[in-house]
């Protein structure tokens, strides 16, 4: 596992991924920027203040923003996923795996809808372990254990659809329930690193991809 996710982080940064990359990192930063002005919006109309403090109340909901940031980056990524993950699973699977056929994309409705429904579920997830700063340590153990589950649900689901119904894949992920956890934690742990888990879309997928295609080896050809 650790060996796949320091290949997978190599790769993420190597030149066939090098434009996706870019353009993932571009995107996450344009939601991540409208995402935290939105709530900014709504903490300082939701609170009406006298001049001065409905100024000062601003400057702290947006400080509050930027130190909490962390925890909008999951939802972000997990957005950003879904709209290049195909072509990164399609380059990943050709340069490691050349011998086997490349997976398929899901059609764009089915795509587009379970991603939505998945970006709503991690930003409440996240907005929830936002509102348990106020309980030192377990604000952090419930953000970390969660989006461990979150993210390798996420991204093992996608890897795994690209070769199987989503019924099926479903049925592999909870098969293997404590595996894509541990692989989730991988992914996790890039999250809590501020800048530098802008990438996670990128290297969640190169890493995912490895690990589906270790479980699904393990499993024998499909019949």
């Amino acid at each position: 596992m650790f060996e796949a996710a320091i290949q997978a982080f190599a790769e993420t940064f190597s030149p066939p991924l090098r434009k996706i990359l870019l353009k993932s990192l571009g995107l996450a930063l344009l939601l991540l920027v409208v995402l935290g002005t939105v709530l900014q919006s709504i903490v300082t109309h939701l609170v009406t203040l006298p001049y001065p403090f409905d100024t000062a109340l601003a400057i702290v909901a947006a400080l509050g923003l930027v130190a909490g940031a962390i925890y909008l980056v999951p939802p972000i990524t997990s957005l950003v996923a879904s709209l290049f993950f195909d072509d990164i699973a399609d380059q990943v699977e050709r340069r490691n795996f050349p011998d086997e056929a490349p997976g398929k994309a899901l059609p764009i409705a089915t795509s587009a809808m379970l991603s939505l429904r998945f970006f709503g579920l991690v930003l409440l997830v996240n907005l929830l372990a936002l509102l348990l700063l106020i309980i030192p340590g377990v604000n952090l153990i419930a953000f970390f254990a969660a989006n461990a589950y979150l993210l390798g649900r996420e991204y093992f689901e996608l890897a795994a659809m690209r070769f199987r119904p989503v019924a099926e894949a479903r049925a592999l992920r909870k098969q293997n329930a404590v595996r894509v956890f541990l692989y989730g934690m991988v992914i996790a742990c890039l999250v809590f690193v501020p800048i530098l888990n802008l990438i996670t879309p990128v290297f969640a997928t190169a890493f995912m991809v490895r690990m589906h295609k270790r479980i699904a080896a393990e499993r024998g050809p499909r019949t």
